[in-house]
């Protein structure tokens, strides 16, 4: 962080002692946050193609997400009161890893608030964070068209896991 930098502030959730920015404040989200944040998760889905949004249903997974710190956390670009954007990161214990690991499930920025450096800080609050709780590892699925993210996420030192690949089956 650069010396001019404001002090980390502090709270009592496992989330906060972040970074602060004049015009840009990254912070953890609250549930007065619902609002914007639902309409934010449905420009990204719709951005991303994925379909069967329904408000209820993402509203009561948001709830539970920002009620319950051990499950994990939101992560949002507020620029005076105004979401720009939001990084999802749920946790998981893994035996294989050894510890507690965090995965990103959804990061979405507007496209006006894109290229100005608020999802690099997005993502190293959320690192930060994830390491002050004791993650040992971030993961996340990534669109195989999706160039620009995945330029993105290797400058920032994520890269393809040699020799694994991603299925999933829905249970439901």
């Amino acid at each position: 962080m650069p010396p001019s930098a404001p002090a980390a502030t502090r709270c009592s959730s496992p989330w906060h002692s972040l970074r602060r920015d004049p015009q840009v404040d990254i912070r953890p989200a609250t549930l007065a946050d619902l609002p914007q944040l639902l309409a934010l998760v449905r420009r990204y889905w719709e951005f991303e193609g994925i379909g069967d949004f329904s408000a209820l249903r993402v509203e009561i997974v948001l709830q539970e997400l920002l009620a319950t710190a051990a499950r994990g956390a939101i992560f949002v670009a507020d620029e005076q009161g105004m979401l720009l954007g939001y990084l999802a990161v749920v946790l998981l214990t893994s035996i294989e890893h050894q510890g507690l690991m965090g995965e990103i499930d959804e990061f979405y920025l507007l496209p006006e608030a894109r290229s100005r450096g608020t999802g690099t800080r997005l993502l190293a609050t959320a690192e930060a964070a994830l390491a002050r709780r004791g993650c040992v590892r971030l993961q996340l699925q990534l669109g195989a068209a999706n160039a620009l993210a995945s330029d993105f996420y290797r400058r920032h030192g994520y890269a393809a896991r040699a020799g694994y690949q991603l299925l999933d089956k829905p249970l439901r």
